[in-house]
C-alpha cells in the first residue's frame, strides 16, 4: 500500500471509531500524515511526492499498529510518539502530562518582558512560581529569569526536567508539592498557573483521548475552581508588591 493509501484508511478507522482530535492537531489526515511520516523517520515539512511512495511490507505493518493505537484505541497521538510541538518548539511527552496545545506561550512570547531567549529575557533576580507547571513551555518563555515550577505530580516534574535538559534553560527548577503548603511569605514576584480549571462533569463528559490525560491536571471539582480558591486565599501573604497572580 502506498502512504496516500494508508491515509485514506485512516480516514475511515477515525471515521468508525469516532476519534475525538484537538491534543495535536484537528482532523484525522492531519493526524494521520503526521503520524505516518514519523513511524517511516520521514521529515515532518516532507513535500506531496511523499503521498506516492509505496510501504515494504516492514513498513506497512508499523504503521498499521500505530493507526490502529490511535484510530481504534483512541490512545493520543502525542503519547504515541512521546512529543509535542508547541511554539515552535518540540518537547518530550508521555501519559504523566497534559499534552501542550495551549495559546498561552504565544502570548507570553508577544510580550517584550517575557521574550524566550536569554539576551532578550526578563531581567536577573525576577522570580516566578509555576503552579500545575506545563512541561516546559512556561520555562523556556521566562528564559533569564528564574522559575521554580510546583506540581503534585512527581512524574510531571520529571518530565519538565527533561524539557529542562531538551532546552537548556538555566535557571529553571522544580519541586513537588501539595497547594496548601505554598513556598514561604513573601516568596512569589510573578506567578503563572495551569491547574486542573474543569469541572469534575466537564471531565467525565470529555472523549476518551482527553480522559486518557492525567485526570489530577484537568479535574478542578464541582465547580472547576477548587484550586484556583486555594491560590487567591494565599495570595494576599504570598505575593510581593508589585507581584501578580
Amino acid at each position: 500500500m502506498t502512504f496516500a493509501g494508508w491515509l485514506r484508511r485512516a480516514e475511515r478507522l477515525s471515521a468508525e471509531n469516532g476519534a475525538s482530535f484537538g491534543q495535536v492537531s484537528t482532523g484525522a489526515r492531519d493526524e494521520a500524515l503526521y503520524l505516518i511520516l514519523r513511524t517511516l523517520r520521514l521529515p515532518l515539512d516532507s513535500g506531496p511526492e511523499v503521498l506516492k511512495r509505496p510501504l515494504t511490507a516492514a513498513e506497512s505493518a508499523a504503521v498499521g499498529e500505530v493507526l490502529r493505537r490511535r484510530f481504534v484505541e483512541r490512545v493520543p497521538a502525542a503519547y504515541i510518539t512521546r512529543e509535542a510541538w508547541l511554539g515552535g518548539l518540540r518537547f518530550n511527552v508521555d501519559e504523566r502530562v497534559l499534552i501542550p496545545r495551549s495559546y498561552f506561550v504565544e502570548i507570553l512570547r508577544s510580550r517584550s518582558t517575557l521574550a524566550p531567549r536569554p539576551a532578550q529575557g526578563v531581567s536577573r533576580g525576577r522570580r516566578l512560581h509555576g503552579i500545575g507547571l506545563p512541561c516546559g513551555p512556561t520555562g523556556e518563555a521566562f528564559q533569564g529569569g528564574r522559575c521554580r515550577c510546583i506540581d503534585l505530580s512527581p512524574g510531571a516534574l520529571e518530565v519538565a526536567a527533561s524539557n529542562v535538559r531538551r532546552h537548556r534553560l538555566s535557571g529553571v527548577s522544580g519541586s513537588c508539592r501539595e497547594t496548601s503548603s505554598p513556598p514561604s511569605r513573601g516568596a512569589l514576584r510573578r506567578d503563572p498557573q495551569q491547574p486542573a480549571l474543569r469541572a469534575t462533569a466537564h471531565v467525565d463528559a470529555l472523549p476518551e483521548e482527553f480522559r486518557k490525560e492525567p485526570r489530577l491536571a484537568l479535574d478542578g471539582g464541582a465547580d472547576g475552581l477548587n484550586l484556583v480558591r486555594t491560590l487567591v486565599r494565599q495570595a494576599e501573604r504570598l505575593l510581593k508588591p508589585g507581584a501578580s497572580l
